[in-house]
C-alpha cells in the first residue's frame, strides 16, 4: 500500500497522540466518512478496525498510520489535511473521547 505525505498535525494532536499511545498502546486513524461521526477523525486502538485494500494511508501522524477509504479521497485528494484538537465529544469508539476532547480535520487546498 502507497503511503502518500497528505496529512500533517498541530502541536496540541501530537502530544495528545503520545498521550494516548502511552495509555492504549499502538493506534491507527481511520476517517470517517460521514455516515456515523460526521467526518470526524476516528482515533482507534490498532486491531479494532480492518484496513482493507479499499483503504488510502494517507501518512503517519507521531508513527500513527493515518487512513481514508479510496472513494472519499477522491473528493480530498487536492486538500492539505491537518489533524487538530478540539473540545467536545467525538465518536463513541475514538479512543481520545474520555477526556473530552476530539480530533477534528482541518483541510486547505493545495496549491
Amino acid at each position: 500500500m502507497e503511503t502518500l505525505n497528505a496529512v500533517d498535525a498541530t502541536e496540541t494532536a501530537k502530544a495528545l497522540i503520545r498521550d494516548l499511545k502511552e495509555e492504549h498502546g499502538n493506534l491507527i486513524f481511520h476517517q470517517s466518512g460521514g455516515c456515523c461521526d460526521g467526518s470526524s477523525p476516528m482515533c482507534l486502538k490498532e486491531g479494532t478496525m480492518m484496513i482493507g485494500a479499499a483503504d488510502v494511508k494517507l501518512g503517519e501522524v507521531e508513527g500513527v498510520p493515518f487512513y481514508m477509504h479510496h472513494r472519499q479521497y477522491e473528493y480530498w485528494k487536492h486538500t492539505r489535511l491537518t489533524l487538530d484538537v478540539v473540545e467536545g465529544i467525538g465518536g463513541m469508539f475514538s479512543v481520545e473521547g474520555p477526556r473530552g476532547v476530539r480530533f477534528h480535520i482541518r483541510s486547505e487546498p493545495i496549491k
